[in-house]
């Protein structure tokens, strides 16, 4: 596995795997990596990738001020093994300085979808997302890139500015990664004591319930949201973000059930915040 910390080493590798007539997989991650990053590696693969650039790297731009980003965990050395058992081609580890250099001045801003939920509750995170893969896949250039679908709507954000701008990359969005009593995996659940884990299965039980509801006919979108709310208030030490019933192309609520819809949910176990979804096929 090639390792590069610079823009200028990661283009040649790239160049000379295009000039062999490779087709480039790109996983972006911020590291910690686990079974659900995996998962995007072979995902790539399936849909053809032939070299496979992963690229490590925590992006101040999408923290808040007062969120994780000093705490966020990190282990270099286990994600460069981990990685290699996975054979990928290419890890890109660039530090903070090289992804913003002194007087970068350009953010990229995705109107609509990044306004509700999660863009309303952390102010600036979309156009930290949105600034950094743009720079991502301007420098990998990827054929095809692959992103899970636990983060909903940042998967609808990067969609929409691809779509936008021209991007010519081919976006896939892979499942839910999930632990066996369905906990959505996260390099956050590494926060969570052993007695906060134990709690943090409501948010998919709640949503699952959501699921259920809508399956079986209900069409009243308060309703069903306060179903997954109650579910939830039956576990205390949980405090609840949201939890939603919402279009996934706007993440606003949808105007009815004629089309795919997504409940979706955030809370706080202690100090760790946990997001989760799942979307439902149109009947």
């Amino acid at each position: 596995m090639i390792v590069a910390a610079t823009i200028d080493e990661t283009a040649a590798a790239i160049a000379a795997a295009r000039a062999s007539d490779r087709t480039i997989g790109f996983v972006p991650t911020m590291g910690f990596l686990h079974e659900g990053h995996l998962s995007l590696i072979d995902a790539a693969r399936a849909a053809g990738a032939s070299f496979i650039v992963v690229s490590m790297f925590v992006n101040p731009k999408q923290f808040g001020p007062n969120e994780d980003l000093a705490r966020y965990p990190r282990d270099e050395a286990r994600d460069q093994r981990l990685l290699a058992e996975r054979n990928v081609d290419l890890l890109f580890l660039p530090s903070a300085l090289v992804m913003y250099p002194p007087g970068s001045q350009t953010t990229v801003s995705v109107g609509g979808v990044s306004a509700p939920l999660e863009g309303e509750r952390r102010p600036g995170h979309f156009d930290g997302v949105a600034t950094v893969v743009l720079k991502l896949f301007n420098i990998v250039q990827p054929d095809l890139a692959v992103f899970g679908r636990k983060d909903a709507q940042q998967c609808a954000v990067i969609e929409r500015m691809v779509r936008d701008l021209d991007v010519p990359v081919r976006l896939i969005f892979a499942d839910t990664a999930r632990e066996h009593d369905g906990l959505a995996r996260s390099s956050r659940n590494s926060y969570l004591t052993a007695e906060e884990r134990a709690l943090a299965p409501a948010l998919y039980r709640a949503l699952r319930a959501g699921v259920e509801a809508v399956t079986n006919g209900i069409r009243d979108v308060r309703a069903v949201e306060t179903l997954m709310r109650t579910m939830i208030d039956q576990t205390p030490g949980i405090e609840i973000d949201y939890l939603a019933v919402v279009d996934p192309e706007t993440f606003l609520r949808p105007a009815g059930f004629l089309r795919d819809v997504l409940v979706a949910g955030a809370v706080r176990i202690g100090p760790t915040r946990l997001i989760d979804n799942i979307r439902i096929a149109r009947a």
